[in-house]
């Protein structure tokens, strides 16, 4: 009876991380190392990357890749810590037809990472409140507004294509009036904001 409560604990945390989880999140739930290889060996699990796991006959999500990595930047409580951001970010939201090379990917200014940063991911350290993230393919996302604003700021695309990003966020209702007061009280984001108004005129 454990151990069937123990697959049904595991898929229940795997469930809402696409069929992903970690070594830690497994271990948590009694499965030890000898263990995990054991299910690995038997082909119930699949070792994605150091740590992290994925259930073999779990249905495959859209974008494995926004998971796997994503579970990559946790930190030492095994919480993740990355947001997909900047041009990641205006794709999944479908805001622009750019498919960047590599995944942007917004950590905390004390992210740490003991190994080296893999080449797929470009890190962007800075922090992200609660009210700028969803969640798009199981994974964290910065709004829309906060994304077209990243990228703004780092001028990555022309300044035509991010007004018109900007345009089709709020005619397809990807950001909000109160989103949009939210970052007029920051003076810097009100001046952007405002010179997308202006275009409109």
């Amino acid at each position: 009876m454990r151990r069937i409560e123990g697959q049904r604990d595991l898929y229940q945390v795997a469930e809402g991380q696409g069929g992903y989880f970690t070594a830690k999140q497994a271990a948590r739930l009694g499965y030890t190392a000898s263990k995990r290889n054991y299910h690995v060996g038997a082909g119930n699990w699949v070792r994605e990357h150091r740590g992290i796991y994925r259930l073999a006959l779990f249905p495959a999500p859209a974008r494995p890749d926004l998971i796997l990595w994503w579970l990559w930047s946790r930190g030492r409580s095994d919480s993740p810590r990355g947001v997909f951001s900047h041009r990641t970010a205006l794709a999944l939201h479908e805001l622009t037809d750019v498919n960047p090379a590599k995944l942007d990917l917004t950590v905390p200014s004390a992210f740490r990472k003991g190994s080296a940063i893999p080449p797929v991911l470009r890190l962007h350290f800075a922090d992200v409140a609660a009210a700028e993230m969803e969640m798009v393919e199981y994974v964290p996302v910065t709004t829309a507004l906060r994304t077209i604003l990243d990228v703004w700021r780092e001028k990555s695309l022309p300044e035509s294509s991010i007004r018109e990003a900007f345009e089709d966020a709020k005619r397809l209702g990807k950001m909000t009036r109160n989103q949009i007061a939210q970052a007029r009280r920051d003076p810097a984001d009100a001046r952007i904001i405002d010179s997308f108004e202006r275009g409109r005129r």
